[in-house]
């Protein structure tokens, strides 16, 4: 899709964005002005309607962190002058989210190596360019609370890959407790909808669940990590359960339960869910 603002040599830019260059100090780590022009560009069609105004898309590049998305392209593209200035200013703050969030050193450590390792780049397209991460930042929020939220994607995904090799390892016993006389397994659609009601949640949600159900933190903690207030999380915890409830119902009654049928599957079975979220589904029963 082509937007207004694209920097083909047949079409005029608009003259702000000299002045927009110049704030970002693109220069100093090599993005040229037309470097930092296809960035808008690129930012406008991702954002902005076809239809959009060039005064809608004044607006959404004037909000941009331009300094930060000029930094962030810049490490993208391999400069070395703007990989030193982003280990300078994100390396300690990274370790120190990502202790927030996995609370382990070790786990940690290799959370925070792991996200570097994706920003820096070690896989190549088929043009020969390195694929970094970094190239997927737009400047619409900070630099540093997307990274944070990054790492909580990243730990949320090690989570729930662990998840699925221990569940693998409880099937397999379950199947020889059934041979012996046990109980029959629940039924396979629950965990179906669970899985695709959690895949659904913006990773933050994921987060906040699993910390607070799973690890067990308070929530003054997870406000901590999140650096916002305890009575924000407790109010957040309450409106994504009863949002998870509601999704799990919708993903029963898609795989064929009647709403009768779903509600009692999810009583009667919730302590098999990946993520236990048992007591606060059920203080959400409709």
């Amino acid at each position: 899709m082509e937007s207004a603002w694209t920097v083909a040599e047949d079409r005029q830019r608009p003259p702000y964005f000299a002045d927009l260059y110049a704030k970002s100090c693109g220069e100093k780590y090599g993005l040229s002005l037309q470097d930092f022009a296809g960035i808008l560009d690129e930012v406008s069609r991702q954002y902005l309607p076809k239809d959009a105004t060039p005064g809608e898309a004044a607006e959404l590049h004037h909000s941009l962190r331009l300094e930060e998305l000029a930094l962030a392209r810049a490490c993208a593209n391999g400069c070395e002058p703007a990989w030193e200035c982003f280990l300078s200013r994100y390396r300690q703050k990274l370790y120190e989210a990502a202790g927030a969030i996995a609370r382990e050193e070790s786990i940690a450590r290799e959370l925070a190596d792991s996200l570097y390792t994706d920003l820096f780049g070690t896989r190549q397209s088929e043009d020969g360019r390195r694929i970094s991460k970094l190239a997927s930042y737009t400047g619409r929020g900070s630099l540093e609370g997307w990274l944070r939220t990054v790492l909580a994607q990243n730990y949320v995904n090690r989570y729930r890959s662990q998840r699925r090799l221990v569940g693998f390892d409880d099937k397999i016993q379950a199947g020889r407790q059934c041979e012996a006389g046990a109980e029959v397994p629940a039924d396979p659609r629950l965990e179906q909808a669970v899985d695709r009601a959690l895949v659904e949640l913006p990773a933050e949600e994921r987060l906040i669940l699993a910390s607070y159900y799973l690890d067990g933190r308070t929530l003054a903690e997870i406000a901590r990590m999140l650096s916002v207030h305890e009575s924000t999380i407790s109010r957040r915890v309450e409106r994504i359960t009863a949002s998870l409830r509601k999704r799990i119902v919708r993903g029963l009654r898609e795989r064929g339960m009647d709403a009768r049928a779903a509600e009692e599957a999810l009583e009667a079975d919730v302590r098999d869910l990946t993520l236990d979220v048992r007591a606060r589904l059920q203080e959400k029963k409709e």
